[in-house]
């Protein structure tokens, strides 16, 4: 009997055990309206098993007894549902109150939106991901009120400018403070060409999660010494707990330049020049000052062949049609202990600039696991190999930019297909036939934290970051080039910069009596960072295989090494205090010690306080039918600006020999012991808004930047031996006003919103002790009650109808064809008057399409190569076409002078050349269509996505030249050489098509 009892129970185990497990289906819907939400991950607690929503919002699970459901969605509240003996669940999710009102990164935490007091634009990873750009910066642009981003060339990986409310220096930077997983990071250039790299485009975009923009006072005085001109936070993606998610992508597509200008054929080359020819008087009979014929002239005095049959494209010979692709790989996810998020992505594109080309390959993970309930572990790491082949600086004739000065006549190529070497500049296609210009560069961004809740609502945190940058510059031109020389040339030069921090913190919420909510913040931090740098030349090399240094036959003086440090000491604080969720002030202060500074001012207090009054949460206002939400708010602080040299408040020493003696000499800077931080006060006012149903919600903030104490180099008299100290003088104010407005135009089956922004900023110097003038070929200056960067120089007053003179304004007002006594005065602004961006998308079913425009307008351009290539034939350069309307007869009317070949007629430095800046450019176009979810799964896909897409599609604008959104680095990227385009390259346009994958 007994044998039988366990064998029957024996049978019965199987059964019991299949017994345990139940079907469970339903609907998840939304609350608001009721449609099936798609995408919605169905999780049994404490397990992997789980589910995805069908495009009607079904799912259909197995699970335990005694199961709880956890139904998860961006956008809406997590919900859990005990399963109990149901075997159909209808669930009905309420959107996310905290996530539609967007959880804001800020310094060292969040906060929801509705209680925020400062002014702060976030921005979010749909907007940077699989945008055709190697920086996040590039694709944000138009986006953000009030941060005025430019492009500065339409070279690969080149740097970018980024102003926040306006310049808050005049010779400090006035970039931006980055810091990415809350660790501050090198964005300074490290190379050592002119022209500088771009350090942020190591971070792979489409790695991002959320970029907030701090702009205020309030905002961003919780970083201190270094906030002045704004602070770019920047949160890398993490996994959640669910299913794991695989998805797949990529792009390929093709570019070409934003505009090739227009320059003179043959027949027109030979129709100017040979009448500046004789208008200055070289053709004629005397044999002594003249010459017989038009040849003769043209072969003797540029050694161009007058009847040469070559019409060379010599524009398009440095520009050429590039290629992109981009491939994209993550996984993530995770359960209630570990969450991960994994990546991988390589990004290949050939610049539309003849030999520009840059590829990054990069890696990422991120972890965090629970080690308990209240003790959390987590790392961020990623590894960046990014190799950008480079083209030369706009200012060297090895730029291919300036290949548009050579003469159409002068062939590209011989008759034996080798490069053309006796043309009347370097042909510079000899360097990408016989050279290189690399630079190679690996990159990594880290940070591990632990985090400790003893008690409920206070955080211990501790977290480590090192930011590591190695890069490695190649230079090489061969024998027969023009750097080469007849032996060949090489430079090579290695920057390591290793840069940590380490952030500790103690956090405090706590809500009392349901109407008083506290936020504390009490932290420490501290970075160090050291630049080390050695770099080799040579020259003599006995072929072009031998490439590297050791094989020059001799090490010439661009070799050595240096080492530069800094270090930053801060302690600070932060308390946001709400009442009932409508009253709200907040504080901070920060004190900062910086080696940078003099021993006498080594540290700095900041701080900020602001107020804010959620309007619409009085009574009042509760039941409004059209005012949804309205706050107020207000805020002053005190930041400031430290980015100088790292030394530049000391007297320093360099080695020096003689007769291979050592020795010592003073540096030409005299050292100040007082040298301390500039300090910008800020006030902001704002307004936040919603109206019916939050579907038109928009801000408006004025403010007012004063800049104290500025840090600029002041010259010395020779006699004392030093040239130049750094010290604190002279003063700056920028005053704004921002607008940015949003609405859900129709919300049915078609959704159709639009957006838009526009900043207005006044710049104005306020105190200065002397002009900074940048001499040379600009026209920058710096002056007391005019804007940083004002073009200031002759005023062009066109061309005498009488003879075809130049002519330039003098003090009384009247003209003068002498350059010598024209009136300096003002003749332009590179500063726009304002600036801005709109936005649309629209979608129905699968079908989206978004698009975005830029805009800047009221700023001016200085064109400095105007003086070499629309001259009216006053050199050999090849002229633009405009040149073509130049005065021929008494009576022309016309802005062009009369062509006179070494005539000098109009080549000063005027303000000829001057062109509004102002355009609107069609920045990008998408269009995508998101395969059913039916359909995505009989190819065993969770979902699938193509897509089109274009970048600068258009751009419409009155500058002449190539871009107007460049500015040229050639004059040393003072901030103060704004609105400057020397041979700069244009942006490019770009067509990309793609696809990703959910698996």
């Amino acid at each position: 009997m007994k044998k039988n009892l366990l064998l029957s129970l024996a049978l019965a185990a199987p059964v019991a055990v299949v017994a345990q497990t139940r079907p469970v289906s339903g609907r998840v819907t939304a609350v608001a309206d009721g449609t099936g939400l798609p995408g919605v991950t169905v999780l049994e607690r404490g397990t992997n098993n789980g589910a995805s929503t069908d495009a009607e919002g079904n799912f259909r699970l197995t699970v335990q007894p005694g199961a709880t459901l956890v139904f998860s969605s961006i956008g809406f509240a997590t919900q859990q549902v005990a399963v109990g003996d149901q075997s159909t669940l209808n669930i009905k999710l309420q959107a996310d109150q905290t996530l539609l009102n967007e959880t804001v990164i800020v310094g060292y935490g969040t906060q929801a939106k509705a209680d925020l007091t400062g002014s702060v634009t976030q921005i979010s990873t749909k907007e940077v991901e699989n945008v055709p750009v190697q920086s996040f910066e590039q694709a944000i642009q138009g986006r953000t009120p009030g941060v005025n981003i430019s492009q500065t060339s339409g070279k690969l990986g080149a740097g970018l400018q980024i102003r926040v409310r306006g310049s808050s220096s005049v010779t400090a930077s006035n970039q931006p403070l980055y810091v990415i997983d809350g660790i501050p990071v090198t964005s300074q250039d490290a190379s050592s060409d002119t022209e500088p790299l771009n350090p942020l485009a190591d971070l792979n975009p489409n790695d991002i999660e959320s970029i907030s923009i701090l702009k205020d006072a309030s905002a961003s005085a919780i970083y201190g010494s270094r906030a002045s001109n704004g602070v770019i936070l920047v949160t890398t993606k993490k996994g959640r707990q669910g299913l794991t998610k695989v998805n797949v992508g990529y792009y390929v597509g093709t570019s070409t330049a934003t505009k090739k200008r227009k320059f003179l054929n043959a027949d027109q080359y030979k129709e100017l020049f040979g009448e500046a020819f004789n208008n200055s008087g070289y053709i004629g009979p005397d044999p002594d000052t003249q010459y017989p014929t038009l040849a003769d002239a043209f072969a003797t005095e540029a050694g161009i062949d007058y009847n040469s049959p070559y019409n060379s494209d010599w524009v398009g010979a440095g520009l050429r049609r590039g290629h992109i692709s981009q491939y994209d790989f993550n996984v993530s996810g995770g359960d209630a202990k570990t969450r991960f998020y994994l990546s991988a992505n390589y990004n290949d594109q050939k610049g539309i600039i003849l030999g520009n080309r840059y590829r990054r390959g990069s890696a990422r993970l991120n972890l965090d696991h629970s080690i308990r309930d209240n003790v959390k572990v987590g790392l961020n790491f990623s590894l960046t190999r990014s190799v950008n082949d480079r083209v030369s600086e706009d200012n060297a004739f090895s730029n291919p930019i300036q290949l548009n000065a050579l003469p159409p006549l002068q062939a590209i190529r011989t008759e034996d297909g080798k490069l053309n070497q006796a043309t009347l500049y370097y042909n510079n296609l000899l360097d990408q036939e016989n050279g290189r210009n690399r630079a190679g560069n690996y990159r990594s961004f880290s940070t591990a934290f632990l985090s400790y809740e003893p008690v409920k609502g206070l955080t211990l945190r501790t977290e480590a970051g090192a930011d590591f940058l190695n890069l490695n510059e190649d230079l090489y031109r061969a024998a027969g080039t023009q750097d080469g020389g007849n032996t060949g040339y090489g430079y090579s030069n290695q920057v390591q910069v290793v840069n940590y921090t380490t952030n500790n913190t103690v956090t405090y919420n706590r809500t009392v009596a349901d109407n008083h909510n506290f936020d504390a913040l009490l932290g420490f931090s501290f970075q160090r960072s050291a630049t080390q740098q050695t770099s080799a030349e040579g020259r003599g090399f006995p072929n072009p295989e031998f490439t590297k240094i050791n094989s020059a036959a001799v090490k010439t003086a661009g070799s050595g090494s240096s080492l530069s440090e800094f270090s930053f000491i801060s302690f600070f604080g932060r308390l946001n205090y709400a009442f009932k969720n409508k009253y709200l002030v907040s504080g901070s202060v920060r004190r900062d010690g910086s080696s940078r500074f003099g021993s006498d001012n080594r540290y700095g207090t900041f701080g900020a306080g602001s107020l804010g009054w959620v309007v619409s949460e009085e009574g009042f206002l509760q039941d409004n039918k059209v005012l949804n939400f309205l706050k107020l708010r207000a805020s002053y602080g005190v930041t400031g600006n430290a980015e100088i040299g790292n030394y530049s408040s000391r007297s320093l020493y360099s080695a020096i020999f003689y007769a291979d003696q050592a020795g010592v000499t003073p540096n030409t800077s005299l050292g100040n012991p007082s040298l301390t931080w500039e300090t910008t006060t800020q006030t902001d006012l704002g307004v936040e808004f919603g109206f019916l149903n939050n579907r038109i919600n928009g801000e408006v903030d004025v403010y007012q930047k004063n800049t104290k104490d500025l840090l600029l180099n002041r010259q010395l008299p020779y006699t004392g031996g030093y040239s130049v100290i750094t010290e604190n003088v002279g003063s700056l104010r920028n005053r704004g006003l921002e607008i940015s407005l949003n609405g859900l135009v129709v919300d049915k089956a078609v959704k159709w919103n639009v957006g838009g922004n526009i900043s207005f900023n006044r710049n104005e110097i306020t105190d200065l002790v002397e002009p900074i003038i940048a001499g040379g070929n600009t026209l920058a200056q710096v002056r007391e009650g005019e804007p940083i960067g004002v073009f200031w120089g002759r005023k062009y007053a066109g061309v005498d109808p009488a003879n075809g003179d130049a002519l330039y304004y003098t003090a009384d007002g009247g003209t003068t064809n002498l350059p010598s006594q024209a009136v300096q005065q003002k003749v332009g602004n590179p500063n726009p008057k304002y600036t801005g961006g709109v936005n649309t998308s629209v979608s129905w079913k699968g079908l989206d399409f978004t698009a975005l425009g830029q805009f800047v307008y009221g700023n001016d351009i200085y064109n400095t190569a105007g003086v070499y290539q629309s001259v009216n034939g006053d050199y050999f350069d090849n002229q633009t076409v405009d040149q073509l309307q130049r005065w021929q007869k008494p009576g022309d009317i016309t802005s062009v002078p009369q062509a006179r070949l070494y005539g000098a007629n109009g080549t000063a430095v005027s303000s000829r050349w001057v062109t509004g800046g102002s355009f609107f450019r069609g920045k990008t176009f998408t269009l995508g269509y998101t395969v059913p979810a039916e359909l995505s799964k009989k190819g065993y896909l969770s979902s699938a996505r193509i897509y089109v897409s274009a970048q600068n599609l258009f751009t419409i604008t009155n500058y002449d030249g190539y871009d107007p959104e460049v500015n040229t680095a050639t004059f040393g990227g003072a901030n103060y050489v704004l609105g400057h385009d020397f041979y700069t390259p244009p942006l490019s346009k770009t067509f990309i098509i793609g696809v990703n994958l959910g698996l």
